[in-house]
């Protein structure tokens, strides 16, 4: 793991800022009704000229997946629990049945041990144990992230460390009455250029953070690689 630049509270702005791009954007391509289809926006500015219906349907139905994408990653720049932003991300966007919740679905046999810089993240020495979760979080049938964790049992109760290890319950879920913070270290968009005349296929992932999660007299206690799928693009 490299050493990554934190996401200082100006970027965390920007993150939100080209939604009123594109939908401006849009009110001049395609008129009020498309624009008002999205919730986030991308500047269109020197793209390809747009000469026929396949490529404008193209067009925008790449600018629509770069909004989607922009305004998840808004989402989670700013909340601390992931967990509860996909709830809300799944209920939004009807991703599964009513009342569906996230769940984090057990990846095991790939285990990780903790590295020197996992290890500096968590501000803990080489003795100290650390535990690793790698799951899917689904909605549904919908598998909206594939996340590495590694945490620290010392600095969590009994009850929430046997949780994690035997159930399917959602870390967030099970340590929120922590009342923790996130730190996000980066987060990376994954989508092909989206100027481009001819639809590009969504990669599996479109969406990478990485971040530390921090009890409330600051020390960090859990460090997170989170992938978000392109299933979090789904159409209802």
């Amino acid at each position: 793991m490299t050493s990554l630049a934190r996401v200082s509270r100006s970027e965390r702005l920007q993150a939100a800022i080209p939604s009123l791009c594109l939908v401006l954007a849009l009110l001049a391509i395609g008129g009020r009704s498309q624009a008002e289809d999205l919730t986030d926006s991308q500047d269109i500015t020197g793209s390809q000229d747009i000469t026929s219906s396949q490529e404008l349907t193209a067009h925008l139905a790449s600018l629509r997946e770069a909004a989607l994408v922009h305004t998840l990653n808004a989402e989670l720049l700013g909340n601390p629990s992931a967990t509860l932003t996909l709830d809300r991300w799944c209920a939004d966007h009807r991703l599964a049945p009513e009342g569906s919740k996230i769940v984090a679905e057990r990846i095991r046999g790939m285990d990780k041990p903790a590295d020197g810089s996992v290890r500096a993240l968590l501000r803990i020495g080489t003795n100290e144990p650390v535990a690793y979760r790698r799951v899917r979080l689904k909605c549904g049938e919908r598998v909206l992230s594939e996340a590495d964790n590694w945490y620290v049992p010392a600095l969590l109760t009994p009850e929430m460390n046997r949780t994690l290890e035997t159930t399917d319950t959602s870390f967030g879920r099970v340590v929120a009455p922590l009342r923790f913070q996130r730190e996000t270290l980066s987060a990376k968009l994954l989508l092909s250029p989206y100027g481009a005349k001819e639809m590009p296929a969504l990669p599996p992932f479109v969406l990478q953070h990485r971040a530390v999660l921090l009890l409330s007299d600051g020390r960090p206690f859990s460090a997170l690689v989170e992938s978000y799928t392109r299933d979090v693009l789904a159409a209802p």
